[in-house]
């Protein structure tokens, strides 16, 4: 029960990697406040973990966190709560397209979607924490960024550049909220089963390529990433911060 007394918000928790990690962090005792645009995804997510719980551990808040006032209402709706203790920023989300043919509107779209999101809401929210100030290290923030951020993608360049923003501005953040005992992190997935890789998983070619090009030769899953943003977040990682965890099964090694 590492994260006992916690309150903790999740974006992007409707599904996939940020329903498994609100799920874990409730599991361990913290009172999660998941984050999205579709509000009845949200509402079977928060049903579902608090099932898994036996209690009133999830409550769900529709919000695009792209858009200030959005996140600003949340942050007034969090400050019910006696601290704001985790934020995982981990919402995101993809188009396809080459360079030359990306619209500006795209790029815009993508960018705001992985980056100007992370950036506003670890502004509005990260000053919600400042002010529920408990102990050194005791309070995290986690940003998903990608293996995208690292190796860039020939038909995702907006993606791609929007996560290596998110490995950096991490690591800049991680040192304006030090002095504050907040620690940030990222994690960058490769490729795992979640409702954004549905499409590619059932094309059989996509999937021999990524058991071809990944050492463990085989496609995660969103759980074996939410293992690691929930470390991040938690008091065993007390001594880490502006880091970047690879959860990738070994594909920048190969």
């Amino acid at each position: 029960m590492r994260f006992v007394g916690k309150t903790a918000i999740v974006t992007g928790a409707g599904s996939g990697i940020g329903k498994e990690t609100a799920c874990m962090l409730a599991k361990g005792g913290a009172q999660v406040i998941l984050v999205g645009r579709n509000e009845e995804k949200l509402k079977r997510a928060a049903e579902f973990i608090n099932e898994e719980t036996l209690k009133d551990s999830a409550v769900p808040f529709s919000a695009d966190v792209t858009k200030e006032e959005d996140l600003y209402r949340l942050a007034d709706f969090a400050q019910k709560y006696p601290s704001l203790d985790i934020l995982i920023n981990n919402a995101g989300g993809s188009r396809q397209s080459k360079i030359m043919d990306t619209p500006a509107a795209d790029w815009d779209h993508v960018q705001a979607l992985n980056l100007k999101s992370v950036f506003l809401a670890s502004k509005i929210l990260g000053a919600v924490m400042v002010e529920s100030s408990k102990d050194p290290g005791d309070r995290a923030i986690v940003n998903v960024a990608s293996l995208s951020g690292y190796k860039a993608g020939a038909h995702i360049p907006h993606y791609s550049a929007a996560k290596a923003g998110v490995i950096n501005f991490s690591r800049a953040l991680a040192l304006e909220l030090a002095p504050h005992g907040i620690r940030v992190n990222s994690v960058s997935p490769g490729f795992a089963e979640t409702p954004l890789t549905a499409d590619g998983l059932q094309n059989p070619q996509f999937i021999a390529s990524i058991e071809r090009n990944t050492a463990l030769k085989r496609i995660g899953r969103a759980e074996e990433v939410a293992n690691v943003i929930a470390f991040a977040a938690s008091p065993e990682a007390s001594y880490m911060t502006g880091s970047d965890l690879l959860v990738d099964g070994g594909w920048l090694i190969k």
